[in-house]
């Protein structure tokens, strides 16, 4: 009867464990080790402010001005996306993280959207000045590559759009010489069907279908959309004779625009430090209503209902791992002395 009752618990562990993934490691800025992956070039313990010659593997996903994307960390016409994917360094919009900023002017359209699943930035600009080859059709990053040490290896994405600061565990971004998108997925069971990585050669408009329009800055609340891949019953996979259309761009609201972004800093390209104000307001707000992202239903003229630069509408609580793992040698070594194990 004990072994009996005991290979049902072991069952009943068991499954919950397939259904929530676990990791080995979560970290924060402030206890990030020097390097969190045998072979990474880079390193996740970071300092504070900027270089533009930083190796710092750490990215944030925050709002419309404070985000990042993977890109080289040398220029040249062999660093294209899919020869440097192993040893990308975070560009970012925002000082203080210790990385590279995006030069001002880079970028000439950004679309930020939370939703309850994930925030997602997408856009276009000329990210030759990252150090992406001009006509580079880019390539996918993500934090499972090949060998499950990620791409870049050792790069650790952070995100406050669900609440307090917390490492996000499944992400996903293209980059290419003049368009970008980054989906940082909640922490939660649903976050690696949400924020898969099989689709590396799919590119953006079909992974994130959302808005990419140039001259827009904006930051939206929206619905999530239909998991890539995935239509009704079926499930798309990449090479198949018959490509599917991409999902339809999910409703978005609550937005607020802005005139343009900046990394606050007045770098341009080429490391030139500007001496003119970089700091980035407000235009306008969509009061209410629901429309494609980039579009408004209905649109105030008065003061937004908010000014933060972060998007933290959402929240859920941290979610304790790294790369996905089921632990179950306790439980075994329960079983196989007949004692029945708890949680």
């Amino acid at each position: 009867m004990l072994n009996s009752f005991s290979f049902v618990a072991l069952s009943l562990v068991l499954s919950g464990y397939a259904q929530s993934p676990t990791y080995s490691a979560t970290y924060l800025p402030s206890n990030a080790p020097y390097q969190s992956e045998q072979g990474q070039t880079g390193y996740n313990n970071c300092t504070t402010g900027y270089n533009q010659t930083s190796g710092c593997q750490n990215a944030y996903v925050n709002s419309v001005q404070d985000w990042c994307v993977w890109a080289p960390p040398q220029p040249g016409p062999d660093s294209v996306i899919g020869n440097t994917e192993r040893v990308e360094v975070a560009w970012c919009m925002q000082s203080g993280y210790g990385t590279r900023l995006i030069p001002d002017g880079s970028i000439t359209g950004v679309h930020v959207v939370v939703t309850p699943d994930y925030i997602q930035v997408t856009g276009v600009g000329n990210l030759t000045n990252i150090n992406i080859p001009t006509g580079d059709g880019g390539g996918e990053l993500d934090p499972h590559g090949a060998d499950g040490n990620g791409n870049p290896i050792g790069g650790l994405v952070f995100s406050s759009a669900f609440g307090a600061l917390e490492e996000i565990h499944e992400w996903t971004n293209f980059v290419s010489a003049d368009q970008f998108c980054f989906r940082a997925c909640k922490p939660a069971v649903n976050a690696p069907t949400m924020c898969q990585h099989i689709y590396d050669v799919m590119g953006c408009e079909w992974n994130m279908p959302a808005n990419y329009s140039p001259g827009v800055f904006e930051q939206c609340l929206g619905d999530s959309a239909e998991p890539m891949g995935v239509y009704g019953t079926s499930t798309f996979y990449q090479g198949e004779p018959v490509t599917p259309p991409a999902h339809p761009i999910p409703s978005s609201s609550s937005c607020t625009y802005f005139s343009t972004i900046s990394n606050g800093q007045g770098v341009l390209i080429g490391g030139i430090t500007s001496t003119a104000s970089t700091v980035s307001t407000p235009t306008s707000t969509t009061v209410t209503g629901a429309a494609k992202s980039g579009t408004s239903s209905s649109s105030g003229s008065g003061a937004p209902t908010s000014t933060s630069s972060s998007a933290a509408l959402l929240t859920a609580p941290p979610v304790g791992c790294r790369r996905l793992a089921v632990i179950v040698s306790t439980i075994v070594v329960g079983f196989s002395i007949g004692v029945v194990v708890t949680f």
